[in-house]
């Protein structure tokens, strides 16, 4: 049996010369981390998103109100003066703490030094996806852990089923007809225009990314056209008639089985913060490495997040069964 000696030049041994060689790595990796984007976890295209405070913040507290009063009519020396008032609801929005973070171990921090190579990104990378996937279902679906709900399952949001005018009484869009699927979104377009008396006006419609493509994919001749559902949509629809500005349509695989009895859901409301917004305080960041072990170094990760705050519930509508 034949033995190798390694010189101690060789070996990255103690804390200090480990730390000297991962502290710039850790550098460059995480700064390379923070350039990766992750569109299919793009959640502040969602909601607007409040990033107010810090990683440590435990919450935050709002008012909903409405105002109330009437004028009346006066005679001159009147003493029954009639008053403006305001009624206000105080709300608690609480912040979650979590984490995820990645490790190094000893044998790969000596294969990177002893072959002159930089450590890869692939963990951090990992992590940073992982963590940003997480805050995406956090504010779309919320928590069942911490029972908290996101943007699509407010129990606050008015909710309803597509009337069952489809072939066999059916409320799928499937066996409809085009002007009876743009009656049905026309009519959850409407629902927060009504119920706000017009100081809410929705702007973006959410449908299941299988509908989405059902629409655009479906012709729809109006007047010797070729248009298709999606095209006559995107022209002729209740937010676009009040305000001569488009509205936004998002398609969404977390609208499949939103609805009720699991069916597919549509959402309909107006993006701003006034109505609805995400919280997150305290977005994934990384902190310094530390030896957790002889052989391991741990980079934490924390994150704090606050999920959905629906402040005007009546600026939103949930369509079920399409």
């Amino acid at each position: 049996m034949t033995f190798r000696y390694i010189s101690d030049e060789a070996f990255v041994s103690d804390a200090q010369q480990q730390l000297a060689f991962l502290t710039p790595q850790l550098y460059r990796i995480n700064t390379a981390v923070e350039m990766i984007k992750y569109p299919s976890y793009d959640y502040a295209r969602l909601l607007p998103i409040n990033t107010d405070g810090d990683m440590w913040d435990i919450g935050s507290v709002f008012y909903s109100g409405d105002i109330a009063g009437k004028v009346e009519f006066l005679s001159g020396k009147g003493f029954d003066m009639p008053y403006a008032d305001i009624a206000q609801t105080q709300f608690v929005q609480q912040n979650y703490l979590a984490g995820l973070g990645y490790e190094w171990s000893l044998q790969e921090l000596n294969r990177a030094a002893k072959l002159g190579r930089n450590l890869g990104t692939d963990k951090a990378s990992a992590a940073r996806k992982v963590a940003e996937s997480f805050v995406y279902s956090f504010m779309v679906r919320g928590s069942t852990e911490k029972n908290v709900t996101g943007l699509i399952n407010n129990a606050s949001v008015p909710t309803a089923t597509v009337p069952a005018d489809g072939t066999g009484s059916s409320t799928l869009w499937s066996t409809k007809t085009p002007e009876l699927i743009l009656r049905d979104i026309n009519l959850a377009l409407t629902d927060p225009i009504n119920a706000t008396k017009e100081t809410s006006i929705p702007n973006r419609l959410m449908l299941p990314s299988s509908r989405l493509q059902y629409l655009a994919a479906t012709p729809y001749a109006v007047d010797g056209g070729s248009n298709t559902i999606l095209k006559f949509l995107q022209e002729n629809n209740q937010y676009t008639a009040q305000t001569r500005q488009p509205l936004e349509i998002i398609g969404s695989r977390e609208l499949e089985t939103a609805g009720g009895s699991s069916s597919a859901r549509m959402v309909a409301y107006e993006a701003s913060r006034d109505v609805v917004q995400g919280h997150l305080p305290g977005p994934h960041e990384f902190l310094p490495a530390f030896q957790k072990s002889s052989m391991t170094w741990e980079v934490g990760g924390l994150l704090n997040v606050g999920g959905v705050e629906w402040r005007l519930p009546k600026g939103g509508s949930y369509r079920d069964g399409i």
